[in-house]
């Protein structure tokens, strides 16, 4: 059943889903629905023996029981009382023991399916999402499966059991007390759901809200550097006090519903209260009803109503949980830009040749890629440069699949890369991107990321080759300082080495440079240069770049504009030219202007 609108939860839908998770757990669920059916059995039977009490106490004042016979009934009622008591305390430990479990594995599983799902969309879906609102979601949404547990074991079952066991005694002893009792509890349970199915809009929107709210704090934590390189700390909590403020309201209007579902429920529960209070004891007053049974249907009636606020403020957190979980829930919908192919097999790249034919490629319809062709031959080193949203890092972004082609083929080793699995085409190469952005870990586990069964010598090999064996040297913990969140802790030179020794210890045949030394003073980078032209000897090497110097020993250098190819050939070839875009960029850049 699908929704009518965005402020529509589908609720039966989502509860499928959740028993789907549920079902995995039948001995426990099972466990949980006996405990919770004779634990109200035994507190209807609580009230029963209060009954039998006051009903054999009159007998004997009249004289109909013998003190006796009196005695004996007391011996067999404490009995009873001893075995009811063994089913509460019992129930209640096997209760918590299966909710508990329950509950925790529902957790984990739900946060692992949709962590595991989240991580294999698209490149393109975590570009559109905040981060912050993605954690909201999910830590928010496997939360919920707590309160839907917790809710239907110990408010709603116990509550429709004993519901079930209070109207049937009612209606045995007085049919129109019973009848009362039935009517009240409907109009109870019916205003309550009806009010609070009300607030879902207010709800959903103020979880809105609250996702919009993380996101931007999630944004601004992630770039809190550029926040104190501009002094602009009073103009961000400007925003955010908007948007808390806004959080703020739509919080309220959610909440003001239960001015009205509170008053509602007084009206309902005072009405039938003066009902099953006059009833029973126009009972008693013709005769049918024993002082017993009055009080049985008092003190049961007390308890019960008890039971019905119980009952509301479970649902109240039902409801909640549900449009909780179904934010998270809806991500389930959202497939893979990026599908491989049924049957598809993983690559193996042996001599890294890579073909682009007619390649065409548009974002948001923004046409980037114009029918391309390019070849680079095994082992070679090919330089990708041009202006500013020409398309290079585009090519890049396509060479590792993170987009499909509109039209057009990549073919690595004369294998089509549609048609392989894109996991394991993205693990037979390697990458130094342009933003090295690093794992809140050890630079020791931030580079072995790259190859997790490499050796400490492998590691240690490649932090030499990065030239950063003096910097971590120089560092109290060494390999195992803690780089901070993205990296922070790092220089943006730091970063990148470390995102060259991933690069060196992960031992690819094709090896992709995005700027790879953008971020370095000229002395290092003229340091690493000379290593880097070692470690692409027998690869494929693309190396992308704005600075030309970097790139003059390319066996060919591509020039893209626009998202086509005007120009190829060497440093030499190129420069000889008349005129010709690579000639006006080296000629910009050799008079100290950058592009």
């Amino acid at each position: 059943m699908q929704s009518k609108n965005k402020y529509d939860v589908p609720f039966w839908e989502n509860m499928k889903y959740y028993f789907s998770l549920l079902k995995n757990y039948k001995a426990l669920t099972f466990l949980g629905l006996i405990v919770v059916i004779f634990i109200q059995i035994a507190k209807v039977g609580e009230q029963f023996i209060f009954k039998v009490i006051i009903d054999n106490g009159e007998k004997l004042t009249s004289n109909v029981l013998s003190k006796g016979e009196f005695v004996d009934s007391l011996i067999l009622l404490a009995i009873f009382f001893a075995a009811i008591l063994f089913v509460k305390v019992v129930g209640a430990g096997l209760r918590i023991y299966a909710i508990n479990r329950i509950d925790s594995r529902l957790m984990r599983d739900l946060k692992q399916k949709f962590f595991g799902h989240l991580i294999e969309l698209s490149h393109k879906f975590h570009t559109e999402k905040k981060t912050g609102s993605l954690i909201s979601r999910l830590s928010r949404g496997s939360r919920s499966v707590e309160s839907i547990t917790d809710v239907l074991l110990f408010t709603i079952l116990p509550l429709l059991f004993r519901f079930v066991l209070v109207v049937s005694a009612f209606i045995y002893f007085d049919i129109s007390t019973g009848i009362a009792l039935l009517v009240t509890s409907a109009l109870f349970i019916w205003y309550s759901i009806w009010i609070q199915g009300k607030q879902q809009k207010s709800q959903i929107l103020a979880n809105m809200a609250e996702d919009i709210e993380k996101g931007m704090i999630g944004d601004v934590f992630s770039n809190i550097d550029t926040v104190k390189y501009f002094g602009k700390e009073k103009r961000i909590f400007a925003k955010y006090k908007r948007l808390s403020e806004t959080t703020a309201k739509k919080i309220e209007k959610f909440w003001d519903y239960f001015m009205w579902l509170d008053s509602g429920q007084n009206l309902i529960l005072g009405l039938g209260t003066f009902f099953i209070f006059a009833l029973p004891i126009l009972g008693l007053l013709k005769g049918n009803l024993t002082i017993g049974t009055l009080a049985f249907i008092y003190t049961t009636y007390l308890t019960f109503v008890g039971l019905l606020f119980q009952f509301v403020h479970g649902y109240r957190r039902f409801r909640k949980s549900i449009v909780n979980f179904n934010d998270l829930y809806q991500y389930s919908k959202i497939t893979n830009d990026i599908v491989d192919e049924k049957g598809a097999k993983s690559i193996k790249i042996s001599d890294g040749k890579i073909s682009f034919r007619s390649v065409d490629f548009s974002y948001n319809d923004n046409k980037l890629i114009k029918d391309l062709n390019l070849v680079i031959p095994k082992n070679s080193k090919v330089a990708i440069v041009g202006p500013s949203g020409s398309g290079k890092s585009t090519l890049v972004k396509l060479l590792f699949r993170l987009y499909d082609l509109d039209n057009g083929e990549i073919f690595i080793d004369d294998q089509d890369i549609s048609k392989v699995k894109q996991e394991s085409l993205r693990n037979e190469m390697s990458i130094v991107p342009q933003d090295a952005i690093l794992f809140d870990d050890t630079i020791y586990n931030n580079i072995k990321f790259s190859n997790p069964s490499a050796t400490r010598k492998d590691v240690l090999k490649a932090i030499k080759f990065a030239q950063l064996d003096k910097f971590v040297k120089k560092l109290p913990a060494g390999m195992d300082t803690i780089v901070g969140e993205r990296g922070v802790k790092l220089s943006g030179g730091e970063r990148q080495r470390v995102s060259i020794a991933r690069a060196v210890l992960a031992d690819k045949k094709i090896l992709v440079l995005d700027e790879a030394t953008s971020a370095l003073d000229s002395q290092l980078e003229f340091e690493i240069q000379k290593d880097l032209q070692k470690l692409m000897v027998g690869r494929t090497s693309i190396v992308i770049a704005h600075r030309l110097s970097t790139v003059m020993s390319a066996d060919i250098i591509i020039v893209v504009e626009n998202g086509k190819i005007v120009e190829a050939g060497t440093h030499g070839e190129l420069l000889n030219r008349k005129s010709g875009l690579y000639k006006k960029l080296w000629n910009l850049q050799a008079g100290s202007f950058i592009d």
